[in-house]
């Protein structure tokens, strides 16, 4: 050992030490945590819905509306799988962002409204705006405004707002029948897999990870008996509580396995589920909205305290 160097026991704990420090204070600012060490998703703030009365001011039209989106967000995909199963590619327009992880920020693709950038979009519908710049993001052009940035809201109004428009639509994905059944499940799935992944990835305390990951594989337990004998989650046809579990089942073995630490089991070794994904993802419209690689890189190289190195892994194969 060279004269008056540290023991490498000294040397690594301060390492430790320092890196835990950093890693915490970076969590911080991603992830809100509570006293436990959970993660806190925080609610979106913009929640105005579409109408036919004459005092709303958002009236359904075609091209008045425009969809910013992610393609590696979950909850971005929905809308986009909404878009595509009710036909509104015409009707509404997409524009994409990416995440640039040294800053924080989404960068939208093409300057739009004259901005380069996600908070520059917010800040337009709200100058004094200082909340998170999350995609999705429903905008109308006519008023320069953000309607909505609630996923579960946006494929509401994809839903029943566009049907004068849409290519296809009589596909009801919320009906009047199956409503309490589908926001009973809906709700279930929220808590425990769709963010329940994120509780995983997030958590800051050994105690907040094991609660969320005990939680997230009993429920995908119960998702595998109950298809066993149906297709889909309330029976013989798609609904919206199908759309926001398959974002998330899609995601699951490439990035959520690994990189949020949910390898208890994957996606692939659940039979029903497996086939529930492939069997979605099958339907018309529907494959064009996933990117596997771009999933990859989004949540591998640019969630830094998950992946300091930012190497993207070349699996899982997929079939």
């Amino acid at each position: 050992m060279p004269k008056n160097s540290l023991p490498p026991a000294y040397s690594i704990r301060a390492v430790k030490w320092l890196w835990f420090t950093l890693w915490q204070q970076m969590m911080s600012r991603m992830a809100p945590r509570d006293k436990m060490g959970a993660y806190i998703r925080p609610e979106s703030e913009f929640r105005h819905f579409l109408g036919n009365e004459p005092d709303n001011p958002y009236q359904p039209a075609s091209g008045r509306y425009r969809l910013y989106v992610g393609l590696g967000c979950p909850w971005a995909h929905r809308t986009l799988i909404v878009r595509a199963l009710k036909g509104l590619e015409e009707a509404i327009a997409v524009s994409l962002v990416t995440p640039a992880g040294d800053r924080g920020i989404w960068i939208i693709h093409q300057p739009e409204e004259n901005c380069t950038t996600l908070p520059d979009l917010y800040r337009l519908a709200q100058p004094n705006y200082r909340g998170r710049c999350t995609v999705p993001v429903f905008w109308d052009t006519e008023t320069k405004t953000i309607v909505n940035n609630e996923s579960g809201d946006i494929i509401k109004i994809l839903n029943a707002d566009f049907n004068s428009l849409a290519t296809n639509p009589e596909l009801n994905l919320y009906p009047e029948s199956l409503q309490t059944e589908i926001d009973q499940l809906r709700e279930k799935i929220y808590h425990s897999v769709n963010n329940g992944v994120y509780r995983c990835g997030f958590a800051q305390t050994q105690q907040a990870y094991n609660q969320a990951v005990t939680e997230l594989f009993n429920t995908l337990a119960e998702l595998e008996d109950l298809l066993t004998h149906q297709p889909y989650l309330c029976g013989e046809t798609i609904t919206l509580v199908d759309v926001c579990l398959f974002t998330t089942l899609f995601r699951f073995d490439l990035v959520y396995h690994g990189l949020f630490k949910c390898n208890y089991r994957r996606i692939v070794d659940y039979p029903n589920l497996s086939a529930y994904v492939a069997r979605i993802y099958a339907l018309p419209g529907v494959a064009a909205t996933c990117n596997a690689q771009q999933i990859k890189q989004d949540y591998y190289g640019n969630l830094f305290p998950l992946n300091p190195g930012g190497i993207i892994p070349i699996g899982p194969e997929l079939s």
